[in-house]
């Protein structure tokens, strides 16, 4: 009883392995969700507080000491300040260039075509928002396409082709050799797209740290886009004397950065090991089950034929048998193809039963059985 228990077992979970995969895989998913807000909650709730606190005392000391501003009055003026900041729009007393020129449009279309949408800066009137909403319509989709094509064409470049040069010069496995690539290829991206870049950007950025340059790459190249760090927004002309220029190479980096950020994501993606990954927890369609949707496509194919016939009576199907060596190479179709035919058989037989056993027969005739 005990080893009939435990076959039954273990045809349960080898029946439904990639059911089972998935189940755990959307739980493990779930613990991620909720280990990520855990401490997110718990490191950054301290700093909210505190920072709540220090407002509120800087508030209400602005208040005691200019005893002629009605706390009305500041609020009024703050939620004013905040709405522009929202827009874009600052109130500090700074040199900044205009969020809508060329340039800086420029910029915008990038950030919002790539998904990236930093939110800093947006359309301010109502035709802005109608024209943007039509613009990302037509616009994300073709970007889209261009990413593709793009990152198609460096990965023949950059990953299959070295990857199956050094297998045919050296010999080694294919699966460690681009294990080994993607991980030099990570590398390198991090290093010219990541690190360098975050680099510059502390040294053109005043108040950035370095750790909040690479943030910012990061959160750029990833298309996460928070908006809480953007340069060539907190400087003056004296920092930064050609703040166009300075745009117009963060315009360009986010491009050329994007699409080889997607090129190490795709070479990753087609590693051997993930791919076999993957389809652990993929649903497994099995052949009969494919076979049977084709079937219904042939068999519609067929009906279609058979309407076009002009002769009278039930229709005849004709069952064609490969010759010798030709059977080899007979495509899967056609068995699908009989397997529509006998299905489709069977309800001719039904709606003329004096034919049926004569039509039984010439299918056995004809094809033997199903492959």
């Amino acid at each position: 009883m005990r080893g009939g228990g435990e076959g039954r077992c273990a045809r349960f979970l080898e029946r439904h392995r990639s059911a089972l995969s998935f189940l755990l895989l959307l739980c493990g998913y779930a613990l991620y969700l909720l280990v990520g807000a855990g401490v997110f909650s718990a490191v950054e709730l301290p700093y909210e507080l505190q920072l709540r606190r220090e407002m509120d005392a800087v508030r209400r000391d602005f208040l005691q000491d200019n005893g002629c501003v009605s706390e009305e009055r500041l609020d009024e003026l703050l939620s004013r300040a905040l709405e522009a900041s929202n827009y874009g729009v600052s109130v500090l007393g700074n040199d900044t260039q205009a969020n809508w020129d060329f340039v800086s449009s420029l910029f915008f279309t990038s950030t919002v075509l790539t998904t990236t949408g930093y939110g800093h800066t947006v359309p301010l009137s109502d035709g802005g928002k109608a024209f943007c909403i039509i613009y990302t319509l037509l616009g994300i989709p073709m970007t889209l396409l261009f990413l593709s094509a793009v990152v198609q064409r460096i990965m023949m470049h950059a990953t299959r082709r070295p990857v199956s040069y050094l297998h045919r010069r050296w010999g080694v496995a294919r699966s460690s050799l681009a294990a080994v690539h993607a991980v030099c290829l990570t590398s390198v991206m991090a290093l010219f797209f990541l690190f360098i870049p975050a680099g510059i950007f502390m040294t053109m950025e005043k108040d950035w740290s370095f750790l909040e340059a690479l943030y910012f790459c990061f959160i750029s190249l990833t298309t996460i886009g928070l908006g809480d760090y953007v340069p060539g927004e907190t400087h003056s002309r004296e920092h930064n004397p050609h703040p166009m220029l300075y745009r117009l190479g963060i315009t360009v980096y986010l491009l050329v950065g994007l699409v080889c950020m997607l090129v190490v994501l795709e070479t990753c993606c087609e590693l051997p090991q993930m791919k076999s990954l993957r389809r652990r927890f993929y649903r497994e369609k099995s052949t009969r089950e494919l076979h049977s949707e084709t079937a219904t496509i042939v068999e519609h194919e067929h009906v279609d034929d058979d309407d076009d016939d002009d002769s009278d009576g039930p229709p005849v199907h004709h069952h064609h048998v490969p010759r010798g060596g030709d059977h080899a190479h007979t495509p899967v179709i056609s068995s699908v193809s009989q397997e529509a035919a006998s299905l489709r058989q069977q309800e001719s037989d039904k709606a003329f039963p004096s034919t049926a056993y004569m039509s039984t027969d010439a299918t056995a005739n004809g094809n033997g059985k199903l492959s």
